[in-house]
């Protein structure tokens, strides 16, 4: 009897030990205590797969923990690339699903964006996390609640969205709002109005919200990013100088490097102090030990700003080596350079061009083709009364010659236009040495009021690669977003984003003749380069408008009379290069016999593979 009660007692004790454990509160960790203990890291979305360590990135780790601070509601986080700001993100994600249950918003600025964060960066952690695998349903479980842009896990859910879509950004309430990538926000979620507003109202019912907004800034005065930043703290990341010890920002303007122009390689790269003037390297800057300092302290909203000077993962000599090569390719290059390696705002200068300048640079081809062409593009547009095309000719580096440009005179509804146009697109073009060139790629516009015949061409013309593009204006598109399935018509049709192209178009028309994408005209006035073609080319200027409350940054007419035909076609004889994708450098060895593009067993195609190129 007394060792039954006393196996009794054992059981009983064992039974509220086991309970006491369940019941007891969890250890007070902070979000980056919480990725170091356990946050593992995917090999397919990580270069340094395993245990997250905040130690790697130090700068990380007030960034994370600013999430528990009860007395902050707004983080701002305006970096450049490489810093990882991804996984501060997908940190913060897992503390709340492991840690503190709520209800989670991720905004991307596209909804395809967002499957492609569910799919390529959330789903790896939920799988290689321990303390995450099974707490969300995996979405191929029968009854799951799991799918690709809404996962649920007890005591919350996480909602991954597109800014374009206005539907889902007001479609329940949230606790934590995660907005990546704010500078790519369109304007206007459809007629809603501002994305970053709509979803904001989502927290209200909240007192314990937490909003963060993260980005790369793009272009000063139009910056999500940059706008809420200067209204926060303004915190930078500083660094003790390895002789003086005072602490500063890591400066482009304070870098010195030696670079060999002829082996394209870097010699030294070193960062000079600005109190002390002497330079050092990365090691000595890098293992110092640093803090965020405030410009504006008194703000209540925390921001954060860092670039690649400071990463782990981004030495000093390649950021030259990018900076170098967006120096070579022009103006758009090292705009992008700006944004994404620095995290600054890029300042615009200029906001268009004047015709004469290009009319005055045209050249002399004296022939049809000019040699270090490899592959011709064409664009078309379609007005109520005509056709114009022009046929651009590609070499290496994106440099381009403008081969032909013409006007089709007639109704787009009459099938003698569109017979004009295939004796335009189908024929053979002479290069300087005799090698005979066809069009690889077509782009037609099928906007205006000609859209079924211009559907009914291009879908017949196929083989050919004739595509029917539509245009889309406004940032938040990406230049080339090709078709997943025909329209009801039965054509692809590709969608382009033309305030990017003509972002790129200009770059390349103000590069100098040693820069990548420089732009050469015929002088030959057959080839239909003249004065009217120049004024259309230069009708537009990008402008600041205020749309919404927000500001946007857009292409428009220089005067309501200007012709833009010329503007345009250039946008989609790029477009069509873009679609097709070839490699040039091949392409231009095969053409001067320096090697053979194609397979000898199959030379007897060449016609049909390198669409017409003999």
């Amino acid at each position: 009897m007394i060792k039954s009660i006393n196996e009794i007692e054992n059981k009983t004790k064992q039974l509220f030990k086991r309970i006491s454990k369940i019941m007891a509160p969890p250890p007070n960790l902070s979000v980056s205590e919480w990725a170091d203990v356990y946050r593992r890291l995917s090999s397919e979305a990580s270069a340094e797969p395993g245990q997250w360590r905040t130690e790697r990135a130090p700068y990380q780790k007030k960034i994370m923990d600013e999430i528990n601070n009860p007395r902050v509601e707004i983080i701002i986080l305006m970096t450049s690339a490489q810093v990882g700001k991804t996984e501060i993100i997908l940190n913060a994600i897992g503390y709340f699903i492991d840690y503190d249950p709520s209800p989670i918003m991720v905004v991307q600025p596209t909804v395809e964006m967002a499957e492609t964060f569910s799919k390529t960066r959330l789903a790896p952690m939920l799988r290689d996390t321990p303390a995450l695998k099974g707490k969300v349903a995996d979405i191929k479980s029968r009854n799951s609640s799991n799918t690709i842009l809404e996962k649920s896990f007890p005591g919350g859910v996480i909602v991954m969205v597109g800014a374009n879509s206005s539907s889902a950004l007001a479609s329940r309430p949230i606790r934590v709002l995660l907005a990546d990538e704010v500078d790519r926000f369109p304007a206007s979620a459809g007629t809603e109005g501002d994305p970053v507003s709509l979803a904001e109202k989502r927290t209200t019912t909240f007192s314990n919200r937490k909003k963060i907004f993260v980005s790369t800034p793009t272009i000063k005065g139009a910056s999500r990013i940059e706008k809420f930043y200067n209204s926060s703290n303004q915190q930078h990341w500083h660094l003790p100088c390895p002789s003086c010890g005072e602490h500063q920002q890591l400066k482009w303007g304070q870098i010195t490097f030696e670079y060999d122009d002829v082996k394209e390689e870097v010699i030294c790269v070193k960062h000079r102090c600005k109190f002390c003037g002497f330079a050092y390297g990365e090691y000595e800057w890098k293992t110092g030990e640093g803090k965020w300092i405030a410009d504006n302290p008194n703000s209540s909203i925390v921001g954060f700003h860092i670039n690649e000077l400071a990463s782990p993962w981004k030495h000093w000599d390649e950021i030259v080596v990018d900076f170098k090569q967006a120096k070579k390719d022009g103006k758009e290059s090292l705009k992008v350079w700006v944004n994404t390696s620095l995290g600054e705002t890029w300042e615009e200068k200029g906001v268009g061009l004047e015709s004469d300048e290009l009319l005055s640079r045209r050249e002399e081809y004296s022939c049809d083709v000019p040699e270090n062409v490899a592959v011709l593009t064409a664009g078309v547009d379609v007005q109520d009364n005509r056709l114009e095309y022009e046929v651009v000719g590609w070499g290496i580096n994106k440099e381009s010659w403008g081969i032909e440009y013409g006007v089709l005179m007639g109704d787009p509804g009459k099938s003698f236009v569109w017979k004009a146009l295939d004796d335009v697109l189908f024929k053979t073009f002479s290069r300087a040495d005799g090698v005979p060139l066809n069009i690889m790629s077509t782009c037609v516009d099928t906007g205006g009021h000609h859209t079924s015949s211009a559907y009914a061409y291009c879908k017949d013309r196929e083989l050919q690669r004739v595509w029917a593009i539509k245009g889309i204006g406004g940032s938040g598109h990406s230049f080339i977003k090709r078709p997943k399935r025909r329209e009801q018509s039965g054509v692809y049709l590709f969608t382009i984003g033309v305030d990017v192209g003509k972002d790129t178009l200009v770059s390349r028309l103000t590069a100098k003749p040693d820069q990548n994408g420089y732009c050469h005209f015929p002088f030959e006035t057959e080839k239909g380069y003249d004065d009217a073609y120049f004024k259309g080319l230069t009708a537009e200027h990008r402008v600041t408008r205020y749309k919404n409350g927000q500001t946007v940054i857009k292409w428009e007419k220089k005067s309501i009379s200007a012709r833009n035909e010329p503007f345009d076609l250039r946008n989609y004889a790029t477009a069509a290069l873009e679609i097709l994708n070839p490699n040039i450098n091949a392409i231009l060895n095969q053409l001067n016999g320096e090697q053979s593009f194609i397979p000898k067993k199959i030379k007897k195609r060449r016609r049909v593979v390198s669409k017409g190129i003999s």
